[in-house]
């Protein structure tokens, strides 16, 4: 029977495509005992074990210094290097590249078969009257220098909005000059910027239900990918200034402060919080990680979510809504933005047999997924260090984070990209019911 999906509701071309990824995933299974009998066991083994052992190694290289870190380099190489030794010696690279090509047709069917089930949900868009005063922050470093680039400022004034670009010699605070312009009769916010910057602004747009512009000139700009804004044109989005709709998502808050992708407490937020890390990110991260994660420097964090308690984890994220996980086509992306709910993602490992078991993934001891209403991550300490869409800042603890949902309203374009289709997991459960119901008989 169906998951809900009437007997006769699946067209030809999927159930055809659920065949064929089951099909080749059968088949990339077989391949390799097919050419390599019962010496297929031995080679699976290896394997496997070379993969703990690189995992294994792995850790030890972030969590050690010195000769420790170089050794464990050295292994996880040696240990892939073997394992491609011992099937070439075999005469068996070709069955290995046999069923990983039959495993990425598998995947790929299964994808296609699967369509959209489960995926990306768009928020519901309203209709509302053009904005007639308003108000934008530009930051001009932002992105390399993307407001420069694509000219916003000029294209903004265009279309009437009034400009205040920010001084990277003189930091403003970005949410005082947003209430003083809606106090002198703005009707819309909007930044042109970081992620960080787009939060404390949206926090005022939603604090006086007024719409909010996101233009993405910052680095990253995950708020606007998953929005489904234009990316690589910043530009785009000044068209909502002019023919554009609302969208109602969610905002996270931490403390009084909002934000709109996450918040990280532990090994992160102890990084970003050292001064190098702007200058060299990654020698600050190799320095300090080996204290971190071995819970040398920093406080223990206890986290708490519903009936939920993880003691002593060395990383938090808490999002604004829940990103996907347990699956590399959509990790960093979220499904919705207006589900109402946080995503929390919490790591604790304590050994490099522990990082190895995390290749179990979601079902792995250290690692846990949850969905809450409000997430309290307390320390043994008075203060708890904390990235907030990428801003170093320390809160009292406990510190308490919860959804705030619907609470921003976001003025798009009503032509724009849209979110990027995350793919469907593969769940070949659901891909043997498509393969063997019988559907319409119409692609």
């Amino acid at each position: 029977m169906g998951s809900g999906f009437g007997m006769h509701s699946v067209p030809a071309a999927r159930r055809w495509a659920a065949r064929l990824a089951i099909t080749a995933l059968a088949a990339g299974l077989l391949v390799l005992p097919a050419a390599a009998g019962v010496q297929s066991i031995g080679l699976v083994l290896v394997g496997l074990a070379g993969l703990v052992v690189t995992v294994a190694a792995a850790w030890w290289a972030v969590s050690r210094r010195g000769l420790v870190r170089w050794l464990s380099v050295l292994l996880a190489a040696a240990a892939q290097a073997a394992v491609i030794a011992v099937v070439a010696v075999a005469g068996l690279l070709w069955a290995v590249f046999a069923m990983l090509a039959l495993w990425a047709v598998a995947a790929g069917a299964g994808w296609a078969a699967l369509g959209t089930e489960g995926g990306h949900t768009a928020p519901s868009e309203y209709v509302t009257p053009r904005p007639r005063r308003p108000f934008l922050i530009m930051n001009p470093r932002s992105g390399g220098g993307k407001v420069g680039r694509f000219a916003l400022e000029e294209k903004a004034k265009a279309l009437g909005a009034e400009i205040v670009l920010l001084d990277p010699a003189a930091p403003q605070d970005v949410a005082a000059l947003a209430r003083r312009a809606l106090a002198d009769g703005a009707d819309l916010l909007g930044v042109a910027g970081g992620d960080g910057t787009q939060a404390l602004v949206a926090g005022v747009a939603a604090e006086h239900d007024v719409p909010f512009l996101v233009i993405p000139a910052g680095t990253r700009n995950h708020f606007a990918l998953d929005l489904g804004l234009d990316r690589n044109d910043p530009a785009t989005s000044l068209e909502a200034l002019s023919d554009g709709v609302e969208l109602r998502v969610d905002l996270g808050r931490i403390g009084d402060r909002d934000f709109v992708n996450n918040v990280s407490f532990g090994a992160y937020a102890t990084v970003v919080q050292s001064p190098a890390y702007r200058d060299d990110k990654i020698q600050t991260i190799l320095r300090l990680l080996p204290d971190v994660l071995t819970r040398q420097v920093g406080p223990r964090l206890t986290l708490r979510c519903g009936d939920e308690v993880v003691d002593s984890p060395q990383a938090v994220m808490v999002s604004n809504n829940a990103y996907r996980v347990g699956d590399p086509a959509g990790l960093g992306r979220r499904e919705r933005l207006d589900a109402g709910v946080l995503g929390v993602l919490s790591v604790k490992v304590d050994s490099a047999v522990q990082a190895a078991a995390l290749l179990a993934g979601e079902r792995s001891p250290g690692l846990t997924v949850l969905t809450a209403g409000e997430v309290v991550v307390d320390a043994d300490a008075a203060q708890i260090q904390a990235g907030v869409d990428g801003e170093a800042l320390t809160f009292p603890a406990p510190v308490h984070c919860v959804i705030r949902p619907r609470a921003l309203r976001v003025r798009v374009p009503r032509h724009r990209p849209g979110v990027p289709r995350l793919r469907p997991r593969l769940d070949w459960r659901r891909l043997r019911e498509l393969a063997f119901t019988r559907g319409s008989g119409h692609p």
